[in-house]
């Protein structure tokens, strides 16, 4: 059986949020925070020496900080999953420090979550396997590259090569980090036990719902 039938799930019988599903939403949220707090120092250097190889490509990276909703809402299978995991994410980052501004972290975290939830509302919920995971991770990257173009990059043309590069690499880097690395690294957590509780473990251990 292959890695992506193995790992679809079954009809949920409720999509209603439990007390699980918020403690495990806000440890992701606090984790990817983390993870996420820690790269914004290593962009302030990264970004440079990637625009000195080619202007655009440092948006390769950009998933890292998105990449918690596309896993959030893999592993919980709930409506507004993403945004919950994201949205805690972006308070732990504010609470230890952070260059960006407040409202820029929030808004942005609320619109990569309601992005990657997209493929998964069409099936109700329902299905859950890798190709819908890097769809996910690619309609947050055009979210994002958009957002970017307009909000932050305002003196780059979509259609100059540095906003071609950009919107490429963005893409590119949203289906391997927030699509095929989020797939991954929820069936390595589901692997170990620790989400036998959830649908999303059992489906990948073996269990039946």
């Amino acid at each position: 059986m292959s890695t992506t039938t193995s790992a679809s799930s079954s009809i949920r019988p409720s999509l209603r949020w439990d007390t699980a599903d918020i403690a495990v939403g806000a440890a992701l949220g606090a984790g990817c925070g983390i993870i996420q707090w820690g790269f914004d120092f290593m962009y302030a250097w990264l970004s440079p020496l990637m625009a000195a190889i080619l202007p655009g490509l440092i948006s390769l990276t950009h998933a890292v900080w998105y990449f918690s909703g596309t896993l959030g809402v893999v592993v919980i299978r709930k409506p507004a999953a993403a945004i919950y995991v994201n949205i805690v994410g972006v308070a732990v980052q504010m609470l230890i420090g952070n260059q960006f501004s407040f409202g820029f972290v929030f808004v942005s975290a609320a619109l990569q979550g309601l992005f990657a939830e997209l493929p998964f509302m069409v099936t109700r919920y329902r299905r859950f396997n890798l190709p819908l995971t890097m769809l996910a991770g690619a309609l947050v990257a055009l979210e994002y590259g958009f957002y970017l173009l307009f909000f932050r990059y305002q003196a780059v043309s979509l259609f100059s090569p540095r906003g071609t590069i950009h919107m490429i690499c963005e893409v590119i880097g949203g289906v391997v980090i927030a699509g095929v690395f989020s797939w991954y690294l929820f069936r390595a957590i589901a692997a170990t036990g620790a989400l036998d509780r959830f649908a999303s473990g059992r489906s990948v251990r073996g269990h039946v719902d």
